[in-house]
Formats: C-alpha cells, structure tokens, sequence
C-alpha cells in the first residue's frame, strides 16, 4: 500500500465528535460538543512507507492490508507533506501484543538545539486489534517534515498515521501597536466581559489535547460554555474533571487571527484557583508562532503564571510568577528571566495583573506594583519584543501545575476574570 494524500475540498462537518482520549477506538462518540464546520485536509502516510527504523520489522499482509510488526520497543521515522499550516488530529492505526503500550511522535528531529519535541504527549494502545489512538491540536507548518519520529516503548504492529486538519493558523490581520510617549495611560482595546456570549470579533479558541510541549492533561475545548462563558459580567474559565469523556477540559482563547498588539499596557483582573495541579495564566505569545520550534525566538511575555501548589488551600496567598521567553533566554536550557510576588487571597478577591511593555523594557505588576524587569539590551536574539504579540487567557491542569501532583478532591476549577485591557500612552 501506498502513500495516499487527500484533499477534499468539498465542504462537510468536521467536529469536536471526532476528537477523543488516547486509546480510544474510532467508533466510540462523544457526546455535548460543538461542530466546526471545515473542510477535510489530511495527508495519511503507510507504514510500509518509513524512511527508517531502531530496530528490525517484519511487513505483514492479512486479509489485504498491509502492516509493519515490531516485536520491541523503539521508533520508525516517516517524511510527512503537511498541506496547510494549522492545528491537526494525529492518529495512528495500531495494535499490540502487549498489555499496554506507550506511543508518541516527535518532529524536527534533526533540530541543531538538541531539543525533543513531542507534539502528541503519550497515546496508550491497549489492544491487540488493529484500532485508532490520537491526540488533537498538535501544530503544524505547511511543508515537509523531515524524519518525523514514531515512538513506542513495546511491541506494536503500525498500520499507518495520518494527519487531520483541525483549525487553520492564521496571523492577525490587525496589529495594534500603541504609542509610548504620552503622559498617560488610554484604553485603545478592552473586553469587559459584558453580555452573555465571548466576543468572537476578539477571541478564538485553541483545541485539544496534544499537552501543549507541557505533559498538560487538559482537552481545550471550542466554543462550549462549560469550559468558557461569560456570565456576571466576568469570563469563566473553568476545568472540568472528567468530562466529554476526557480525563480534564478547560479552554485556551486566544486574540491570534484577530487583533495581536505590539507595545502598550496590558492588564487583567482576576481571581485564581486554589489547590494543586491548576495552572492558570494571563500570556502573550509571538504572532510569528506556527509551531513548537518557533518557539521561543517568537517571543513570549507572561503577564500572570501560578499554580495552585503555590496557593495555600485556606487563605488563597500564593505566588504570581511573571516572565519573559526568547531564544536567548528559556526555561528549557533553564535560563529564563522570570520574577515572584507573593500576593494575598487571589482565589477570593480580585488582583490587577498587568505589564508595561515599551521598545527599552518589559515591567511586571501586582495591583500597581512592580516586581519584575526585563530590559532591551540589544542583543537580537534576546529581543523579539518589537514585533506583534497575541493575547492568550488559559487555565491549565497538569504541566507545571502538576509537578506535586493534582489534588484528588477537586471536580472543577475555576480562573475568573472581570475585564483585559490594552492602553497607550497619550
């Protein structure tokens, strides 16, 4: 069997059903979901067609197909021809002989930093019939991916992998970029959070489940009000434990594809969750994004991180982590700059999260005051911060929120959030 590549650009439903946990099989439904209306891009890759392998295989033909059988672990590397830039279903048709078998892929294997890019996390297969396990949301770049690598820690038997487009990726067609040599500070972009529905002239959601180059174990959903709602005048993003038939859901949205800002005042006003394993945050990220290896030279500004260790359970005082990521500067090679606070109740009350980001610096602030600074020395490769930036509102469970664990005791997490602003000096 060959490589077979479709593009069917016949409209049709392309939804939220198609989207389950690793392990599950290709019949099983998921019920409450929204569906996103798309066309069908995919580009499936046999077996057969692997450019190489750790170790020796055996190629199998039953009942007319065809499949390879590994009888250890390790990996096959396949070229995958990505059609169009975006967010995709990556799925394997596999089975095992073994009880329980560990499955990821990584791409940009031959990345000169050294860095292992997982863009799946962990698939479990389970059975000894050929079924599908996949992750949703994995991004990719338009073009050839190079030796993609096919991990698996026992013996499996691989049929194909294919690739599904979810969600195009789209730049801003707007960019804000905001005046630094006023005197004081004016509302050039806000979302109050009035009403009853997200202002989708504003926002967009990221979906999935791939752990987001984190180990996450959230599956961020689209559009759906149980994991994003506007409600009192306040955004509630909210974690849910096993819901959609996933272990957690919560949302991710974002401003990517709608307005990106480069400059400027950014604030937030929130309350955060206690208890270990959420992590919730307030974020930008480079508009030059498309994929996990162009991050961090695209530039990362964390206005709010923290993570419910870090919140004591009874009196919500915690920690606000503020940070900046470029290339020079990451928490990969474990470089980063990043700065704490300690802040009083932030599940219970309101604090005002903010940075003032101008072409010489990045100031982080609590309620007005600051605690971190991150300056424009020149060097290129610690400064991607005079391009455009988007706008991103998350709560996440599990990554670095699930370094101790994540708490037994919680169902549903909630971040809360009365306005985001964006000003400039006039």
């Amino acid at each position: 069997m060959k490589k077979t590549t479709i593009y069917n650009l016949v409209f049709t439903f392309l939804g939220l059903t198609l989207m389950s946990s690793c392990g599950t099989k290709e019949n099983q439904n998921i019920t409450e979901t929204k569906v996103i209306e798309s066309p069908i891009v995919e580009v499936k890759i046999e077996a057969e067609d692997l450019v190489n392998s750790s170790t020796n295989f055996d190629v199998v033909e039953l009942d007319g197909v065809s499949y390879i059988s590994f009888p250890s672990e390790g990996w096959v590397e396949v070229d995958v021809n990505i059609p169009e830039t975006g967010s995709y279903k990556t799925e394997l048709k596999i089975s095992t002989p073994s009880d329980k078998v560990t499955c990821w892929v990584e791409d940009f294997v031959d990345n000169t930093e050294g860095r292992t890019f997982n863009i799946t996390g962990r698939m479990i297969v389970d059975d000894a019939n050929f079924s599908s396990v996949y992750k949703d949301g994995s991004p990719f770049e338009k073009g050839i991916h190079k030796k993609m690598k096919i991990h698996f820690d026992g013996p499996v038997n691989i049929d194909w992998i294919k690739f599904t487009l979810i969600a195009p990726l789209y730049s801003s067609p707007e960019n804000l970029t905001q005046k630094m040599d006023g005197k004081e500070w004016k509302v050039v972009w806000a979302d109050e959070f009035e009403g009853t529905e997200l202002d989708t002239t504003k926002w967009t959601y990221d979906i999935g489940n791939w752990g987001w180059g984190n180990m996450e174990s959230q599956y961020y959903t689209f559009d759906r009000k149980e994991n994003a709602r506007v409600e009192d005048g306040n955004l509630i993003i909210e974690a849910r434990k096993h819901d959609m038939g996933q272990e957690w859901t919560s949302a991710r949205i974002t401003t990517r594809g709608k307005t990106s800002f480069t400059y400027g005042k950014i604030e937030f006003k929130a309350k955060i969750p206690v208890k270990k394993g959420s992590w919730a945050a307030g974020w930008t990220l480079g508009d030059s994004f498309v994929h996990q290896a162009s991050w961090p030279e695209c530039g990362e500004i964390d206005i709010l991180e923290t993570v419910g260790y870090e919140i004591d359970n009874v009196t919500g005082d915690g920690v606000a982590h503020a940070s900046v990521h470029c290339k020079a500067y990451y928490h990969v090679i474990g470089n980063h700059k990043t700065f704490t606070v300690d802040v009083d109740n932030m599940n219970a009350e309101y604090h005002i999260y903010s940075v003032e980001w101008t072409p010489e610096k990045i100031i982080g602030y609590v309620d007005g005051v600051a605690y971190s600074h991150y300056e424009n020395t020149g060097e290129i490769d610690a400064w991607p911060f005079d391009k455009p930036q988007n706008i991103i509102l998350n709560l996440a469970i599990g990554g670095w929120g699930g370094r101790q664990g994540i708490s037994e005791t919680i169902v549903s997490q909630k971040m809360i959030v009365d306005y985001i602003r964006v000003y400039d000096l006039q």
